[in-house]
């Protein structure tokens, strides 16, 4: 009888992958944003989440042998499905109509900190370190600095289900304040996700990481799909006033984000160091800055650039002391 066994990943493999999930992860803010100028964004999130899972688990079930879930799986797949998919990146795509898409990812890019937080006074009341501390400080510093002036908003989409409240604090001087419903929801989303993240490990989900991730892909995309049907009331000619450009991003959203950044992701928590692993969280807010930028006509100004800085240390210093485990979808990307 023969030994399989499997060689370990090379250096350019590991580094493939990590290019992938940076670029793949922080451009999926840039195309939620070309997607939702046309679209509602709801029904964005609820398509692409309900296609992607469903593809994802008839491979998982039939194709990698995955085994048939319980009642307690799809229960537990369901609480994460809202939390992390439904509230967190349907709330994202609804907010990315609001501000910019790079102050949108710096917001994310908060979910140590947060986590941190939910941790210590809701979980396991597990008081953090000296380092962790710093990182937090930092993190709540970098909020104030993004969030506490002027800052260009972002050109609008008019239509689409969503009503755009103009950002508060415009005034002649040249500047307007962030959109602070806008920065509201990601943050309520954040904190979804964090609870998402301490829960998953609490809940029975499924014991194969792609089939549990599926199901929670598919209860998420129902319930996206639902709550657009009662608040968005798109119209039935919806896919017919879709834009090349927002048609294209929708695909891209599923192939490159859903499946792809997934997999690669899923490859690098298991052949790479995790402290490799979580350098994604530094990388994706500068991807996303850079082609907001580039491609959707979005300023970098010195106190946005600022706070990237300020907030990236402060998850720097927090992941590098801090292993946190997920059995949950591992992402925020919208």
């Amino acid at each position: 009888m023969s030994v399989i066994t499997t060689a370990p990943p090379t250096r350019s493999q590991v580094i493939l992958a990590l290019l992938s999930v940076y670029f793949i992860w922080g451009s999926t803010y840039l195309f939620i944003h070309f997607m939702t100028e046309t679209m509602p964004p709801l029904l964005m999130s609820g398509i692409r989440n309900t296609f992607a899972g469903g593809v994802l688990y008839l491979f998982a079930r039939f194709r990698a042998g995955g085994s048939l879930p319980t009642v307690s799986n799809w229960k537990a797949a369901a609480l994460l499905g809202f939390l992390l998919l439904a509230v967190a990146n349907g709330g994202m795509a609804v907010a990315l109509r609001l501000i910019p898409s790079g102050i949108g990812t710096l917001l994310v890019a908060m979910l140590p900190v947060w986590i941190v937080l939910l941790n210590w006074f809701g979980f396991s009341r597990q008081r953090p370190s000296l380092p962790v501390a710093a990182g937090l400080v930092l993190g709540l510093a970098g909020f104030v600095i993004l969030t506490g002036g002027p800052q260009p908003p972002p050109d609008l989409p008019q239509g689409g289900g969503v009503v755009s409240s103009p950002p508060l604090g415009g005034g002649a001087g040249g500047g307007a304040s962030l959109n602070w419903i806008g920065v509201g929801i990601i943050v309520v989303g954040v904190i979804s996700w964090g609870i998402g993240t301490l829960l998953a490990p609490r809940l029975p989900l499924h014991p194969s990481q792609l089939q549990a991730t599926s199901m929670q892909m598919l209860s998420g995309g129902v319930i996206l799909l639902v709550s657009s049907l009662v608040y968005e009331h798109p119209s039935p000619d919806v896919f017919d006033q879709l834009t090349p450009k927002a048609g294209w991003s929708l695909v891209y959203l599923i192939v490159f984000g859903s499946w792809m950044g997934f997999t690669a992701y899923a490859w690098l928590a298991q052949n790479a160091p995790p402290h490799i692993t979580a350098t994604y969280a530094y990388v994706n807010p500068v991807v996303a800055m850079f082609l907001g930028w580039l491609f959707a006509g979005e300023k970098l100004t010195g106190q946005s650039l600022l706070a990237a800085a300020v907030i990236l240390a402060g998850v720097v210093l927090i992941t590098s002391q801090k292993k946190l485990k997920r059995r949950a979808v591992n992402k925020m990307d919208a």
